[in-house]
């Protein structure tokens, strides 16, 4: 399953939806697809998808001192790294006082 996330401050943007699924519950809604964060939520779920992030980063801070050879044999994409294109699109919801929108 694909999730697209629109807000007419944003371009549109695609995601695998367990990826999804994960970063709207992140944002304080129970994943259901599709869904809607209105305007005046915009903030305090940037909010908790920015302390998100950060704690990940915390909790996997020293799990970058393994030598090469592992690294490349399991490489993750981080949750920062997933999240950095919803974060843009209600960084610029924010600023325009749009809502920000997910479906199939």
């Amino acid at each position: 399953m694909l999730v697209t996330f629109k807000s007419k401050a944003y371009a549109d943007i695609t995601m695998f939806g367990e990826v999804a699924l994960k970063l709207i519950k992140i944002m304080g809604h129970g994943g259901s697809v599709p869904g809607a964060i209105g305007a005046d939520e915009v903030g305090l779920a940037l909010k908790r998808l920015r302390a998100a992030v950060q704690a990940d980063k915390e909790l996997n801070a020293g799990k970058n001192d393994e030598p090469d050879e592992a690294k490349d044999s399991e490489r993750k994409v981080s949750l920062a790294q997933r999240a950095l294109p919803l974060i843009e699109m209600l960084e610029a919801a924010e600023r325009r006082g749009a809502p920000v929108m997910w479906g199939n």
